[in-house]
């Protein structure tokens, strides 16, 4: 008896391992599949400018990071005690200019060193609704708790999205001709847009998507598809009934494992979540002998994969 239909995932065109190098952009769910790679110890960096749920503020990171553009004073604004940006995530927010205006540039700085050297770029769109600044005319990456008069609420066409993700993987491919895109669609629910609004959304992101997808430039992977078909039950999502749960998290990585991180890199992928386990183990007695050699045994597990793969670090 069958009681789950699943996703068929296409096989990677290149799959992920040990020599890759690795950005991860977009929404809250990039987040989750990032820190995966980060705990495994890939060579990774994710969302240098914080979380961005909308296709055109990847655009603008990525050109401006391109461009060499720096922020200066004129690009950010005091508000509620801190400095903020409206290109970057509030966790970049700062109650220093200067730290806020270090903080936006050394992501510049990371994010054009990291397309120029990446393997793979994965990008994950939230959403479709953007808000536009009535002073400035331009579409914002976050409100940062500006009062909402002061903006224009706006849903981005299928035809919009489209041609922004034509223009990312242009600019992404004039520096790096060889890199691997692989873009999703987060299964968060942006409920606060409303829950037929929130169903817009996804669809043009997934038809602009698919849309550019015929062009043969770029992979898909259905992270929101496998939430809405093989995780179908609310037992899979958070307590605020938006966000995928652990498990939900956990069974997505899985699936995405299974088609893009490569075979000979598994047997590596399992040392280091040996040695992670091992670095959060808490004994009852820190200085007793078994968690003496307990510890020796870790040092040498780690000693040995660093060898072998000089850029982890535990």
């Amino acid at each position: 008896m069958k009681l789950q239909t699943q996703v068929p995932l296409d096989a990677a065109k290149k799959p992920l391992g040990y020599d890759s190098t690795i950005l991860t952009l977009g929404s809250c769910f990039a987040e989750h599949i990032g820190k995966k790679l980060q705990y495994y110890k890939y060579r990774s960096v994710l969302n240098p400018f914080g979380i961005l749920f909308h296709p055109l503020a990847i655009e603008n990171l990525i050109s401006r990071a391109m461009a060499e553009k720096e922020y200066t004073k004129a690009d950010i604004f005091f508000l509620n005690e801190q400095w903020h940006c409206f290109d970057g995530h509030s966790g970049l927010s700062s109650s220093s200019e200067a730290t806020l205006l270090d903080k936006l540039n050394n992501g510049l700085q990371q994010t054009r060193e990291q397309i120029k050297g990446a393997s793979h770029i994965l990008i994950t769109l939230g959403t479709a609704w953007v808000y536009r600044n009535n002073t400035s005319g331009a579409v914002v990456a976050n409100c940062h708790k500006v009062p909402q008069k002061q903006f224009t609420k706006e849903l981005l066409s299928l035809d919009e999205v489209a041609s922004s993700l034509e223009r990312i993987i242009k600019l992404v491919r004039s520096s790096n001709p060889e890199v691997q895109l692989v873009f999703t669609v987060s299964p968060v629910r942006h409920l606060k847009d409303g829950f037929v609004e929130n169903q817009q959304s996804k669809a043009h992101l997934i038809a602009a998507i698919h849309k550019v997808l015929k062009k043969g430039s770029i992979s898909y992977f259905p992270s929101y598809e496998i939430m809405m078909d093989e995780l179908r039950d609310y037992r899979f999502y958070a307590e605020d009934m938006v966000h995928p749960n652990e498990l939900a998290i956990a069974y997505i990585w899985e699936r995405f494992s299974l088609v893009w991180i490569a075979e000979e890199a598994r047997p590596t992928m399992e040392k280091v979540a040996v040695i992670q386990r091992g670095l959060q183990h808490r004994p009852f007695n820190f200085e007793s002998d078994s968690h003496q050699k307990f510890v020796k045994a870790l040092e040498v597990k780690i000693v040995y994969l660093q060898n072998e793969y000089p850029f982890m670090s535990f």
